[in-house]
């Protein structure tokens, strides 16, 4: 426990599967001249009483069994309102923060990792509105195909996009102690949109064009009346 009075420390730790652990905080060599110093362990706002203490030191013992185990932790030292939390959680899945863009009857191939933690099994999901829609690829093998390319990465391949393949996925993780989702994002474009630019400088040129031509007629019929 060090820094400034009012101020807070954060540790995450990632837990895959059931395990026991301790959490300990001590007290900086700066705090060395306080007397009596008092440390307080919570749970959320549950007061934890089971408290082992030794010189400068306080440190809890926890049996993670399951999701409910997991969640915020923090000791607190009472006269400089110095707090340490420490966030126990299941592994994080890496997804992609900048959408997938490809084009209309292309393939497009979302990648999911979990590393250095193994997943016991991976779900796919397409969000539709508020509602979450698992995908599965041996009913719908002629669209999706989906492929654990090890332990720690799947990947789901989209056949023959369509602008219905538009939108937001998920690719959910199950760990022992409880699942863990990635969000992906996929972006289907009409061939007609990298299009666009080039037929409005084509557009431009044949107005220029007849511009050029009607302006020659002109030019002519004025010479011809004088």
């Amino acid at each position: 426990l060090l820094g400034v009075s009012h101020t807070s420390i954060e540790k995450n730790i990632t837990l895959d599967s059931a395990t026991r652990i301790e959490l300990s905080c001590r007290l900086d060599h700066k705090y060395s001249d306080l007397k009596n110093p008092q440390v307080i362990w919570k749970r959320g706002n549950e007061t934890i009483r089971h408290i082992n203490k030794t010189e400068n030191s306080w440190s809890i013992q926890l049996r993670i069994l399951d999701n409910s185990n997991l969640g915020s932790y923090s000791c607190t030292l009472k006269s400089e309102e110095i707090t340490a939390v420490f966030h126990l959680q299941v592994p994080k899945i890496d997804g992609k923060e900048k959408p997938i863009v490809s084009y209309e009857g292309d393939t497009a191939v979302m990648i999911c990792k979990s590393f250095g933690y193994t997943p016991i099994a991976w779900t796919w999901y397409k969000i539709n509105g508020s509602e979450q829609i698992a995908i599965n690829d041996s009913l719908l093998a002629d669209k999706y195909a989906i492929n654990r390319v090890s332990a720690n990465v799947t990947h789901l391949k989209i056949l023959k996009l369509t602008k219905e393949d538009d939108g937001v996925y998920w690719c959910e993780a199950a760990f022992e102690l409880g699942k863990s989702k990635g969000e992906l994002k996929l972006k289907v474009l009409s061939f007609m949109v990298p299009l666009k630019p080039f037929l409005a400088i084509v557009a431009e040129a044949v107005i220029l064009v007849i511009l050029v031509f009607l302006y020659e007629i002109y030019s002519k019929r004025k010479e011809k009346c004088a």
